[in-house]
Parts: C-alpha cells; structure tokens; sequence
C-alpha cells in the first residue's frame, strides 16, 4: 500500500494513498485542483533499534562518550536508574522510598520527554 507524493505546478505537495501498486492513479492537487503534477521522491524513516542508539551515544559505558547523550532526557532517566542500580540502592525500599519518590517522578516525566527542572527550581 504505498504512498505517491507529487508536486503540483502551483507549488504545493500532496500525497495520495493507493491500495496496490498496480492500481491506475491520476492525482489531482487538493490546493488547486489542477492535475500537471510531477512525482516526487518520497522521504522515508528509519528507525535505529535501542541497542544502537545506546552503542552510538555511548551508553554501554558508564560516562558516554557523545555529550548531547544527555540533552535527550529519556537518557537522564536511564543514566540515573543505571547508576542507583551500581550502587546498590534499591530505590523502591522502605529505605528509601520517601528519599527517591521525587526522583522517581522526575525520571518518569523524563521518559514522556519532558526535560527535568533544575535544580534551582526544585529546592
């Protein structure tokens, strides 16, 4: 089931989805209703699989090597559950429950993608 993308005349583009390839297509513009338009290569996603991501940024080892690792903050999250877990601190202990409960919440928005308040702004 692909998707065609053209480029009509009047300087729009527009896509338009066909059930088989096989199937005839006479794309008309949904801007201008004219039907001169020329195909154009689509563009296309590729998706890099966690292992890499990890192996590209540097997050197999303890201190990544690339520095905007931490820009994204899924990885401060990750970074900060990867470090407790080294120290031995089982941050859902009686223990420590009320110490990382703020934490935990910090981490969480983080892997929604929302970046962490400073510090500043948390005390």
């Amino acid at each position: 089931m692909p998707i065609y993308e053209f480029y009509c005349e009047c300087g729009q583009r527009a896509s338009f989805f066909i059930r088989k390839v096989g199937d005839p297509l006479n794309p008309v513009c949904p801007s201008c209703g004219g039907s001169k338009l020329e195909r154009c290569i689509s563009r296309f996603a590729y998706h890099k699989s966690v292992k890499t991501i990890h192996e590209e940024t540097g997050e197999a080892s303890m201190f990544p090597r690339d520095p905007s690792y931490y820009k994204d903050p899924r990885n401060i999250g990750r970074s900060t559950e990867k470090r407790l877990k080294e120290l031995g601190i089982d941050w859902d202990s009686e223990e420590y429950r009320d110490t990382f409960s703020g934490v935990k919440e910090t981490i969480a928005a983080a892997r929604e993608g929302e970046l962490p308040k400073t510090l500043k702004d948390q005390l």
